[in-house]
């Protein structure tokens, strides 16, 4: 019984009873959303001092710097490459399904007046948005890629400080992560409340409806994110990590549960490094460099979307596209979603660059707002799936690599 009663399995029952609850109770569903807005401030409570103390910990406990190179360079190859594969699958299920073909429809966007409008980005403003003019400002806004930025800088500068000086640094930060860790178990004990009312407020304020209206995206979108899912990033994990996918995913699967609950791949970072440590068996230096990088400019999920997007805005627009511009979409998607990570409203951001690619009005994302909610969060599930397998392979290639 108790088992039956883990945080977990409790987690799951909550998502399937929470959308039945907002779906029936809608005012009940609205009135206790505050309870899952209070969860949601306690895990981003955890966030800034969780990434600042696990990533310098990581770093100043490696044997020497080729080791933190080894990490970094396999941690991007490993973004950048399933990334690119998640796109690649976004445009092949699209083409196989083709929702939307041959409906365009003359649709009234005024509503896309409501939509935030993001500002023209150059390639100044996206480097300079890495460094941090002033650390304690980023903290107190949790600019996350600044600070992880200025984070790695610190921790490799204190690889070459005196050995008494920096062990004195360790162990402050190291003590930080271990009281941080202690707090995100406690958060996690609230799991199953925080996630019911957070989908019950999300069913009742949006309902059903636009699912069913756009049937046939949300279809060949949530096709795709399983494939991704239970087929791609497993047979990665398998064939480079030589570990079961599958039983590893039934170890961490607390966090994957609650990046879909809250659609906020920041927000579940905390619980991500608890159970990739703790239950996944991955070492603290790798899991806490991977995690909070991953977690910033590893979008598998949200790149995959925004190909499938941007096809189906197309279709319903009457443009047909080439496959020059298909391959245009596949490398501003693949590319977009990592540079995308420094910038506010970076979902948006990266849509109004691929669609500009392929020359369609950025006004056309209202064709698709009232189903993003629901897609973000399995889009964020999946993001976060990819960043924990991520993690357990590097772990294991570099312990092979030590044997």
């Amino acid at each position: 019984m108790k088992r039956f009663l883990s945080v977990e399995n409790l987690t799951l029952v909550a998502i399937f009873v929470g959308i039945a609850f907002g779906y029936y109770f809608k005012e009940a569903a609205l009135a206790i959303e505050v309870v899952g807005q209070i969860y949601l401030a306690l895990l981003k409570m955890l966030i800034i001092p969780l990434v600042v103390a696990s990533i310098f910990v990581a770093i100043t406990s490696l044997e020497d710097t080729s080791e933190l190179k080894s990490i970094g360079l396999l941690a991007f190859a490993y973004y950048l490459t399933t990334t690119a594969l998640a796109v690649t699958l976004g445009l092949v299920i699209f083409n196989i399904f083709d929702p939307g073909a041959g409906k365009a429809v003359l649709t009234d966007l005024t509503s896309s007046a409501h939509l935030p409008q993001p500002k023209e980005l150059s390639i100044s403003d996206f480097l300079l948005s890495f460094i941090p003019t002033n650390i304690f400002e980023a903290l107190s806004k949790g600019a996350i890629l600044p600070i992880i930025f200025f984070t790695i800088l610190f921790s490799v500068a204190a690889l070459f400080i005196e050995t008494p000086k920096r062990q004195i640094l360790f162990n402050f930060f190291d003590a930080i992560n271990d009281s941080m860790m202690v707090l995100a178990k406690w958060v996690i004990t609230l799991t199953p409340l925080g996630v019911f009312a957070l989908l019950a407020a999300t069913v009742a304020k949006h309902g059903l409806e636009p699912i069913f209206n756009l049937y046939s995206y949300v279809l060949t979108v949530l096709a795709a994110l399983a494939i991704h899912a239970v087929v791609v990033l497993p047979a990665i994990a398998y064939l480079i990590g030589r570990f079961n996918p599958y039983r590893y995913f039934w170890q961490i699967k607390e966090a994957p549960l609650i990046a879909f609950s809250t659609a906020s791949s920041s927000a579940t970072l905390p619980v991500s490094i608890e159970v990739a440590e703790t239950k996944g068996g991955v070492s603290k230096k790798v899991a806490g460099f991977v995690l909070p990088l991953g977690a910033t400019i590893n979008m598998d999920g949200t790149a995959l979307y925004e190909s499938i997007a941007v096809m189906f805005i197309a279709n319903l627009s009457g443009v047909e596209l080439s496959l020059a511009q298909q391959i245009t979409i596949f490398i501003t998607a693949t590319f977009a979603s990592i540079g995308a990570a420094g910038i506010p409203g970076a979902g948006l951001v990266m849509m109004t660059m691929i669609l500009d690619s392929v020359g369609l009005p950025a006004e056309y994302i209202a064709l698709i707002i009232t189903v993003d909610r629901f897609l973000d969060m399995f889009r964020t599930a999946i993001n976060n799936w990819g960043d924990l397998l991520g993690a357990k392979i590097i772990d294991s290639l570099l312990a092979r690599s030590r044997s």
